[in-house]
């Protein structure tokens, strides 16, 4: 499974240019079994950087630990909207000194999912304002989940952009909104992260956004082990499939896939600011 890229050119500075997956969780329990051996395959199958985002205090703190294990692994610190039911201040403080770790290079992921009825909407809005405040006060750049919740995500968002404290930025991850939407999250520095489901038979609105927003404002991501793409739908997601993202993408851009995957790579350098 994966797709392996040969005679990859040579960045600026001598090094290949290589696939950056900006969202992955490998800390989940379906890589228990051969997690190390998976991750250190992930060089010679053209994937360079990979940021481990936490969903959770246990994932996070998982996400840590493997960014100080691997060097090619950053981490995002966060609390998933799932997660926020039981969640108290002092969790947030403890959140916000992980920022000092040389390899955390995001808060997140946080945001909004109204795809269920808990936790209560008010619960979620409460960490994920407390969240984006963490960002901004250590400079960081957060990574945005929001599913059911256009509004209130884009409501909250632009409460900060417009800030007299200062901006944030970061990236939308798993878009899944409308190219309208889209273009409002690009048009304040947001990056759209964009993974399996644009491989996905019913993907017309994302492959819309795809087509309509700018190559230098996207960024590759798996959701590993979610969110496979085809032709391993359903299978467990790895940073090993992002070749048919970068394939699907430049079908759609009308480009090569060696261009998708230079890109990008740049598009999270920046967003991360490696």
């Amino acid at each position: 499974m994966g797709l392996l890229y040969d005679g990859r050119k040579r960045n600026e500075n001598g090094g290949l240019f290589m696939i950056f997956d900006t969202h992955t969780h490998y800390s989940d329990h379906r890589f228990d079994n051969d997690r190390h051996s998976l991750l250190m395959s992930m060089e010679e199958n053209g994937i360079g950087n990979i940021v481990e985002a936490g969903a959770g205090i246990k994932s996070t703190k998982e996400a840590v630990k493997l960014s100080e294990e691997y060097s090619f692994i950053y981490a995002a610190v966060g609390i998933h909207p799932y997660e926020t039911a039981d969640i108290k201040e002092k969790d947030m403080e403890w959140l916000k000194s992980l920022a000092l770790n040389k390899k955390v290079v995001a808060v997140g992921e946080t945001g909004l999912d109204y795809h269920h009825d808990e936790p209560f909407r008010q619960v979620q809005k409460k960490w994920f304002i407390r969240q984006l405040e963490i960002a901004k006060e250590t400079g960081l750049p957060v990574i945005i989940h929001s599913r059911d919740a256009a509004e209130d995500t884009l409501n909250i968002i632009k409460t900060f952009y417009k800030s007299d404290t200062g901006e944030i930025n970061g990236v939308v991850h798993c878009f899944s909104y409308s190219p309208e939407i889209a273009k409002i999250y690009v048009g304040m520095g947001f990056y759209l992260g964009i993974g399996g489901v644009v491989t996905f038979k019913n993907s017309r609105k994302l492959i819309d956004v795809v087509s309509q927003i700018p190559l230098d404002k996207l960024v590759l991501e798996t959701d590993a082990p979610y969110l496979t793409p085809e032709p391993y739908r359903n299978e467990r997601n790895s940073s090993l499939n992002l070749g048919y993202v970068a394939r699907k993408i430049a079908e759609i851009k009308g480009i090569t896939t060696q261009e998708v995957i230079d890109i990008t790579e740049r598009n999270a350098v920046k967003l991360y600011r490696l």
